[in-house]
Parts: C-alpha cells; structure tokens; sequence
C-alpha cells in the first residue's frame, strides 16, 4: 500500500501558549499560524489568549492587540482596515476572507487564524503574492486603444458603464483564487478566478479597442478552461462578487466569435 507523507518539516506543531491575566472578563483564544522562514523549525500554530475588552470588535484588531501587546513577532499585512485594499486576506475560522471585516463575535469557539491557502509562505501569516500580481500584469489591465486620445476623457453611455457593476469593485484580495481547487493544482497555467474577473471587465468596457486580442490571449485550455464551475470563489469573496459568472462571460465570447 502506498503511503503519502508530509516532510518533517512542513508538519504543523504546537506552539507557543500565551494567557490573558487573571480577572479577565471578556476571554477569546487565538490560534494563529507561524513559520519563519530564518529558522529550520517547522511551522506552528501558537495560541493567544486576549481579553476582548481591550481590543476592537474585528479579527484584524485582535491580531494587532496581540502584536502590540503580547508578541511583536507576529507577522501580517493589513493597510485600509475598511474591506478596500485587501491586504489582510486570511483563512480564518476555515474560510478565506478579510480579517477586518470579520467580527470577533461571530465566531463561536477558538479563533482559527492561517494565511492564504495553497500559496507559498514568506512568513506567518504572510503569503507570497508574486506568481498572483504577475498573471494579474499579464491581462493588461488598462485601455488599450488604438485611436487617438480624445482631447478630454473618454466618455461611456449610462448601460456601458452599468457592465462594470460587479468587476470593477475587486480589490485583488486572492480569497477566490486560492478556494479554488482547479487554482490549487494548476496556478501556473490557470489565470483563476480573479484573474479572469478582471479579465472580462476589461474585455467588456466599451471603452476598450483590444477585445479581439484579449480573448485571443485567454483561447488556451489552461488559461480559461481550467475552470470548471465549482463556485468556490462566489462563495469565498469578500465584497459578494461572482467570478465564476465572469468566467462563463468570457466563455460565451469565445463561442460567439467563434460561430
């Protein structure tokens, strides 16, 4: 019989346990993910335990109590603190999502707190977003046109502009690529779904002179058709995006231009 085994290395032990001082009265653990990549320890999960009184209502705000507080090790990112910028996308509680659009409150038991899954790790909660920013340059996310460029901006009809509701507002958090198992076992060919989101709202905006070669640049069997409408990403946006309709956009070009 076959065995399949993780490395020594890479199996999760357990850390660190850190407890809020006695007479505490709001109590919540934190179980965080940790790996330092300076170290040859495999990676750990220490446990934090906080009084919520001293700490804001969201996951993000107990992550910065507990490094301001009790372990300035801990390493993450996070910038806007409003759902914009995306920056402290995690899995937590088992689910990808925004650390600080998520309340302490709504989840029951121990807080689960990991990086995104399926990407490299540079440290903690940290993941590595390179290999995700470069297929992100590789649609050409901007206007291309082919005309010479009107003396003021370029104006769009009220029905064109409508097209972008739903695209526009992604804020490249990667929660939907990386709950996506078809991302999870081909990303280095499979664009994913916030790739191609972004995609199809460049290929729809009237505005734009380079669809023939947009689609073009997507026919491949990896690119594009690695999906295969597991919906994931729908269920796994923050900002309530569907991708996976996106993707079927795109899709329906292919075949129309193709007829």
């Amino acid at each position: 019989m076959a065995q399949f085994r993780l490395p020594k290395n890479s199996k999760v032990i357990n850390g660190k346990s850190f407890d809020v001082a006695a007479g505490a009265k709001r109590r919540k653990r934190f179980v965080v993910y940790r790996w330092d990549p300076d170290t040859q320890d495999n990676p750990r999960t220490d446990s934090y335990e906080i009084d919520l009184e001293k700490c804001g209502p969201m996951v993000l705000d107990a992550i910065i109590y507990i490094k301001n507080e009790i372990d300035s090790t801990l390493t993450f990112r996070r910038s806007c603190r409003e759902g914009i910028c995306g920056s402290c996308a995690m899995n937590i509680d088992g689910v990808n999502t925004l650390a600080c659009t998520i309340a302490i409150d709504s989840i029951k038991g121990n807080v689960k707190i990991y990086p995104l899954p399926h990407m490299e790790v540079r440290k903690d909660l940290v993941p590595d977003m390179r290999h995700f920013y470069a297929q992100y340059a590789s649609i050409k996310p901007w206007i291309q046109s082919r005309t010479p460029p009107p003396d003021k901006e370029r104006l769009q009809s009220i029905d064109d502009r409508r097209k972008l509701d739903g695209l526009y507002e992604c804020i490249l958090c990667a929660c939907c690529s990386t709950s996506c198992p078809s991302y999870w076992w081909n990303s280095e060919r499979y664009l994913g779904p916030a790739i191609l989101l972004q995609a199809y709202r460049w290929i729809i905006d009237s505005r734009d002179e380079a669809t023939g070669d947009r689609l073009d640049e997507l026919e491949d069997p990896f690119r594009l058709y690695r999906c295969h409408t597991i919906m994931n990403c729908a269920q796994a946006c923050p900002k309530g995006l569907n991708p996976g309709k996106a993707i079927a956009e795109i899709k329906k070009l292919m075949v129309t231009r193709s007829v």
